[in-house]
């Protein structure tokens, strides 16, 4: 029996605001020879251009960075309250510095064209679509610019859910 069913976008049921907000995701960008992940608590989930999409956000010295720049798709991954230990380490540890599944104990699945992680409740896949650099000049609300004092804005990812995982 598989362990993820996939899903009917349009069907699903789920409060965007608390789950990326409050339980945070797994962005995670590569290949089975090498990938990295690393937690958000800002994004998004909608539709764009006629299509489901998600929006995900990374600064440039994050380690995932370079592996959203280098590939075609990623994956954004949500789970219950216990792995908020591998969420908080994923958020606060780099992938340059050690091996994060290792430190996790998470279980990568490649089956899909991003990988994601078994122990997720909720798995979206996703095919950039447009990627772009938030622009201070843009910044209606210049309060916005005290999450920049290093000047270190985030990429904005646009990514196409080409598929919907839920965990039976």
């Amino acid at each position: 029996m598989p362990r993820f069913k996939e899903i009917d976008l349009k069907r699903l049921s789920l409060e965007p605001f608390s789950l990326i907000g409050d339980a945070w995701m797994l962005i995670t960008a590569g290949d089975v020879q090498d990938y990295n992940m690393m937690t958000a608590s800002w994004g998004g989930l909608g539709v764009l251009w006629n299509k489901p999409v998600a929006l995900c956000f990374i600064r440039p010295q994050r380690y995932t960075f370079e592996f959203a720049e280098r590939n075609e798709y990623f994956s954004l991954s949500f789970y219950d309250e216990k792995y908020r230990g591998a969420l908080t380490l994923c958020g606060s540890k780099s992938g340059r510095d050690i091996n994060k599944t290792e430190a996790t104990n998470l279980t990568p699945a490649f089956d899909e064209p991003a990988p994601y992680f078994e122990e997720a409740d909720l798995v979206f896949v996703c095919k950039k679509i447009h990627s772009q650099f938030l622009d201070p000049k843009c910044f209606i609300d210049t309060s916005i610019k005290k999450n920049y004092n290093n000047g270190d804005y985030h990429k904005m990812y646009v990514g196409k859910i080409i598929k919907g995982l839920k965990k039976q």
